[in-house]
């Protein structure tokens, strides 16, 4: 299993690093794996989180699935 940085983690998800911070103090972001100090996210969370938000069209609630 790859673990990816807080920076790679931003990049696969195509935001900014601060963005993934804010999201992981305040909740709303993928899931992350903590060890100490350092925070990992794996690329399988990354690709549900991003799978997971996938629409059709900005009238309501409603995935595309």
């Amino acid at each position: 299993m790859l673990l990816l940085r807080t920076t790679e983690a931003a990049e696969t998800l195509g935001i900014a690093k601060t963005t993934l911070d804010t999201w992981r103090s305040r909740g709303g972001g993928p899931v992350y794996i903590k060890y100490g100090r350092a925070v990992r996210y794996r690329r399988e969370d990354l690709e549900r989180f991003m799978n997971e938000r996938i629409r059709a069209n900005t009238s309501g609630d409603r995935n595309f699935r």
